[in-house]
């Protein structure tokens, strides 16, 4: 593949707010093979077509991170070095859901509708079990926290098991959140977008990019968290699966590997602690 080649997991470390862009064009890219080859399943398939572009360099990036793991390097350091592959990925998927949100937000009601129906269903299907729930006290709030933890958690290991049963299998579930996402955020910026259609002028512009910026930040300020604690738990299931297949069970190296590959885990549950929170109680104050 021609981009596999020039984008590699040094490539990616090194320059990792350059994967923005390339996930941005892996979005527009399968958006537009999807639509034009199987336009009534264009909603899945464009993310199956992102997941096959993202893959080679999961790949590249977990393998290195597997070598980093049986070398010498004290346990801060390694955590350190796996932050590296942590932005990378970040990165890509900044991208993809920036793509995703422009399509939804610049692309026809027709269009759209066809090309996002699972995003919109699933969205449609958070949205009414929002809504049954009680709001205002906080009990209420924590009990909605811990249906929120939970089902993040739930996520969590599945994107550790995929991770460990396929390597980079993770990428599809992180895919598919930010296909969902990116959904979300084209959905309200293009519903804002029509209550200021009456607005002329610069005033217009103004509103216009304000708008844009409160739908990104709605769903950054909880977002970015979780989904980093998603790639972090991914990556170690990822290291795990490769270290299964170069090492044998009883290894020191091995027992290195394992030993590293729980911490990341641990460091994921708890980002994700600190998302839930800030989706209940810190997002609602801005918005």
């Amino acid at each position: 593949m021609v981009i596999e080649s020039i984008i590699n997991s040094f490539n990616a470390e090194k320059r990792p707010y350059f994967l923005i862009l390339i996930g941005f064009l892996y979005s527009l890219i399968a958006a537009a093979l999807s639509m034009w080859i199987f336009p009534d399943q264009a909603s899945l398939i464009m993310v199956f077509l992102i997941v096959m572009a993202s893959i080679p360099l999961m790949i590249s990036v977990i393998k290195d991170e597997e070598k980093k793991d049986v070398s010498e390097f004290h346990e801060i350091i390694l955590l350190k070095e796996h932050g590296k592959a942590l932005l990378a990925f970040m990165c890509l998927f900044i991208g993809v859901t920036l793509g995703m949100a422009l399509l939804y937000t610049i692309l026809p009601g027709e269009t759209t509708s066809t090309m996002f129906d699972a995003q919109i269903k699933t969205i449609s299907g958070m949205s009414h079990a929002v809504s049954s729930d009680v709001t205002g006290k906080f009990i209420a709030g924590f009990d909605r926290f811990s249906n929120i933890f939970l089902n993040n958690v739930k996520v969590l290991m599945f994107c550790l098991l995929f991770s460990f049963l396929y390597g980079a299998g993770a990428i599809f579930i992180l895919t598919w959140n930010a296909s969902v996402i990116g959904t979300a955020i084209g959905n309200f910026i293009r519903g804002e977008l029509a209550l200021l259609s009456g607005l002329v002028g610069l005033d217009k512009f103004v509103q216009y990019f304000n708008v844009i910026s409160i739908g990104l930040m709605k769903y950054a300020i909880h977002g970015i968290p979780e989904i980093l604690a998603y790639f972090t738990a991914g990556l170690a299931g990822g290291i795990i699966s490769i270290a299964v297949i170069k090492h044998d069970f009883g290894g020191k190296k091995f027992e290195h590997i394992v030993l590293d590959s729980a911490d990341l885990i641990l460091l994921s549950i708890a980002i994700l602690f600190i998302a839930g929170i800030l989706e209940i109680w810190v997002t609602p104050i801005f918005f």
